[in-house]
């Protein structure tokens, strides 16, 4: 049942304890600095560091999709935000860095807005922005914290254990049914009422 999912579960968690299980961070940590150590499990901040690593596409700025990922806002632990505060989330992360006001935030205006002016990105209280895959985010935030590489197939019962391999199993059946379909000569189900014959 868990055989694939459990063997790539276990197979990257040596590299993901490696980056240890949680990086201290003090109490009064600003937003971006506390994301990238429960996110990214880097312990400094390096801003020019954090402007890559968040410029998704590589195309030297941030736009407004950008930072919404970087808070996380389109993962599903913020599907009960609303999508009005979303965007003012996003418009006023924005507004602090837009220093020309044309809707991007360019590596320019990022360092100078971080380093001259110490400008910082807000806590919104929406969480520490995850903006990894499914993977990803049940490594940092599941596995590593309450398994580690000696975890056994019987031993992964915790409730987002078996969600996460739930998912996983419907993702395969998904993918067998839609391979069983592709597979068929002649997929009626595809045919509209309106042409069949019977």
């Amino acid at each position: 049942m868990f055989t694939t999912p459990i063997l790539t579960v276990l197979a990257l968690a040596p590299y993901v304890l490696a980056h240890g299980h949680q990086v201290p961070i003090s109490d009064d940590a600003d937003w971006a600095t506390r994301h990238m150590a429960e996110e990214h499990h880097i312990a400094n901040l390096d801003p020019s560091a954090f402007f890559s690593l968040h410029d998704f596409n590589n195309d030297g700025v941030w736009t407004s999709e950008e930072i919404r990922r970087t808070y996380g806002l389109d993962d599903e632990s913020a599907k009960d935000i609303d999508e009005g505060k979303k965007g003012d989330i996003v418009q006023i992360a924005q507004g602090i860095f837009d220093q020309n006001g044309d809707g991007v935030v360019t590596r320019e205006e990022w360092m100078n807005g971080w380093v001259k002016e110490g400008k910082r990105l807000p806590d919104f209280g929406t969480g520490p922005g995850h903006h990894g895959d499914d993977e990803y985010e049940y490594e940092i935030h599941h596995f590593e914290k309450f398994h580690d590489e000696n975890t056994r197939e019987e031993d992964l019962t915790h409730p987002e254990d078996i969600a996460h391999f739930k998912k996983h199993d419907e993702m395969d059946a998904q993918a067998d049914y839609q391979e069983q379909i592709d597979n068929t000569p002649i997929n009626e189900q595809n045919i509209p009422q309106k042409f069949r014959r019977y």
